[in-house]
């Protein structure tokens, strides 16, 4: 079991394992997580065989790579076989009915435990340029992505919640509404992003401007034809390379192909 202190910074952590070698009567403060005195997460949830470990520490060195503002990675789960030991693990309580994406809720959860901005990944992301922004832009306000839709339907207004940032218990109803019978919004909405936005009302949420998170495979690869595989393991008919907007920091996976069956080079370089 690993131990955790409130505050302590990763190379804190570090140290204080080596002393526990040697001196494990010496106990040391941690010093605040952060110095401008605002606690960070950046988040994830790993629910089940889609996705493997290793997209769970390949998110951690991508943000890790490209968020120069303190904060902590924590990955909720029911199974943390082969993550990172530097990931700091938040177990997911089981609900009856409950799978996959339907545990996004949680995170509105006043009592998540975690106390701070929350700002939250999908596994399937590329992060590639700094994301420091997706903290400090509109704070104090529930931020979002416009659905890719948008791609081919102006004006288009839902919520596609690959990623998305709040404050510890805002907009708690996504969470205490959802508990009261989850099976109703599961069998009434495709996804908990429904849920979500239908929860959240006009006003009270904003959506990141649209060059900052793209999909992938309709924006920045101009939706190409998949080659023969099955479902889920399908890639691109001829792999490319994909058009990068300057003010561009993420690349989202949603459907097929998936980074790792993606054989553009982009991705490969990128996705590690």
């Amino acid at each position: 079991m690993k131990k955790y202190i409130e505050g302590e910074t990763k190379e804190q952590r570090r140290a204080r394992k080596a002393r526990d070698k040697t001196t494990p009567q010496v106990v040391v403060e941690p010093t605040p997580l952060v110095s401008d005195g605002i606690k960070r997460y950046v988040v994830c949830l790993k629910y089940g065989n889609k996705y493997s470990a290793d997209y769970v520490n390949k998110l951690y060195n991508m943000v890790k790579r490209n968020l120069t503002l303190d904060h902590e990675f924590v990955c909720f789960t029911e199974n943390s076989t082969d993550i990172d030991p530097e990931i700091r693990i938040e177990p997911i309580p089981l609900i009856s009915g409950v799978q996959g994406w339907w545990y996004k809720p949680m995170f509105f959860n006043p009592k998540l435990g975690l106390k701070g901005t929350i700002l939250f990944f999908d596994l399937d992301v590329v992060i590639f340029r700094n994301i420091d922004y997706l903290f400090t832009y509109e704070t104090n306000k529930f931020c979002i992505i416009r659905d890719f839709n948008r791609h081919v339907i102006r004006n288009y207004n839902k919520f596609n919640s690959s990623i998305f940032r709040l404050t510890t218990g805002m907009h708690s109803a996504v969470y205490t509404d959802f508990m009261k019978n989850p099976n109703i919004p599961i069998r009434k909405y495709h996804g908990d992003q429904d849920w979500i936005r239908e929860t959240i009302k006009d006003g009270e949420y904003v959506y990141w401007p649209d060059e900052w998170i793209e999909s992938y495979k309709w924006e920045m690869r101009g939706k190409p034809r998949y080659n023969r595989q099955a479902r889920g393991q399908r890639d691109f008919e001829v792999n490319g390379d994909p058009v990068v907007k300057d003010a561009t920091s993420v690349a989202v996976f949603h459907g097929d192909p998936n980074p790792h069956n993606c054989k553009d080079q982009w991705v490969i370089d990128n996705w590690r």
